[in-house]
């Protein structure tokens, strides 16, 4: 595997800018050093403002002017603020406006080849332009929550340019069992020069399958044809068995955010 990359402020604005484009909040918005992402699914990135910057040039006072926008909307103002000291001057101005740190997240980076290689022996899995009935069923499905799921689905199918990855298990259940179906998926987004790695899901019945190996292995596949080097995603830190696997594919910690969230 490779070393880990030192991100730069470009790398930082460029993901966060690749994240929103890949999640689609129903309008975005954007401030000075911050994009605003207003959306009323359950899908916290797409209705959390973000800093594009790590340095210290953020100001407090935009805290303020960040939650009076989303309450003029009538949204509960969320914030999603990197865990790093030049942004450490940020929490007095957070706590202050009645928010509380929770669900802390951790971004991750990889060498596109390096996801390539850690899955050679696995076929890849399939790809569509478009999200099929049977992608979009699983995150329906009996082990996810179904609100949650629809607005996932809905959120990664308004983005531009995505590809939507599925791998394919044999059905263990009625009325069908043992003929095939989409058991996984995942999407690929390829903006601002990086692969963005979303909505990852694996049946509970068909997990430690490599299922989420082969998705991966696609959407990077597609990453290199389009000489883009490097991916991220972003994982809950509570997922502890989703976190192991993509270590053990080569990805490692660029950074831990909380988000920070009002009534």
């Amino acid at each position: 595997m490779s070393s880990p990359r030192a991100l730069t402020a470009t790398d930082i604005e460029a993901i966060e800018r690749a994240t929103l484009a890949a999640v689609a909040p129903q309008q975005l918005d954007e401030m000075p050093g911050w994009l605003l992402p207003f959306d009323a699914g359950t899908v916290g990135r797409a209705h959390s403002a973000v800093p594009l910057s790590h340095e210290a040039g953020i100001q407090a006072a935009d805290i303020t002017t960040l939650v009076a926008r989303y309450r003029a909307r009538s949204f509960a103002p969320s914030l999603r603020i990197a865990c790093v000291p030049a942004l450490a001057h940020l929490h007095s101005a957070l706590t202050a406006q009645g928010l509380k740190p929770t669900q802390p997240t951790l971004t991750c980076i990889a060498r596109v080849a390096d996801l390539v290689d850690a899955s050679h022996a696995t076929p890849a899995a399939e790809l569509c332009a478009s999200p099929s009935a049977a992608w979009r069923q699983v995150y329906l499905g009996e082990d996810f929550d179904p609100v949650d799921g629809a607005s996932r689905v809905q959120a990664l199918s308004r983005a531009t340019g995505s590809l939507y990855a599925h791998s394919i298990g044999t059905h263990t259940g009625e009325p069908e069992p043992g003929q095939p179906r989409i058991v996984a998926t995942g999407v690929g987004s390829y903006g601002y020069g990086w692969l963005g790695i979303h909505g990852m899901r694996t049946l509970a019945t068909h997990r430690k399958h490599g299922h989420a190996s082969r998705i991966l292995r696609a959407l990077a596949l597609q990453a290199q044809a389009r000489a883009i080097d490097w991916a991220y995603l972003q994982v809950d830190e509570t997922n502890r068995a989703a976190w192991r696997l993509y270590q053990s594919l080569g990805f490692t910690l660029a950074w831990r955010y909380v988000y920070w969230r009002g009534s």
